[in-house]
């Protein structure tokens, strides 16, 4: 549904309405039955804990992911062919795991946490 600009100015409940999309007023989108009620069981089964358990695998898996393309350039290679490309794709991930492996000490030498670590670390705990 879009509404006409005009009507949205006029409107007492203006500040309760979905965004303003590329000047054209404002709209809102109402899903048939159906749809809506799955996606409204969707929503309420993500905030069981199972839920968020299976997901969080998930999200550490994605973490790697986004890592290996962010921090080593995973994305763009600089070899042509698919085998140079994997071979690119397994040392990359090998060296992650030894980079991972190196900051996971046992011993009680550890560095202690930055003024960051911390602020993040308090803002999770919650």
């Amino acid at each position: 549904m879009l509404f006409r600009r005009a009507d949205c100015r006029a409107c007492t409940v203006r500040k309760q309405c979905t965004g303003n999309v590329d000047g054209k007023g404002r709209h809102l989108l109402l899903l048939p039955e159906p749809l809506h009620e799955l996606q409204t069981r969707a929503r309420a089964q993500q905030q069981t804990p199972e839920w968020k358990r299976r997901y969080g695998l998930r999200a550490g898996c994605e973490a790697t992911v986004s890592e290996t393309v962010h921090a080593h350039g995973l994305r763009h290679c600089r070899y042509r062919g698919l085998a140079k490309t994997h071979v690119r794709h397994v040392l990359t991930a090998a060296g992650t795991n030894i980079v991972r492996l190196a900051q996971h000490r046992t011993d009680q030498r550890r560095r202690p946490r930055s003024g960051l670590q911390q602020l993040f670390h308090a803002m999770t705990d919650d």
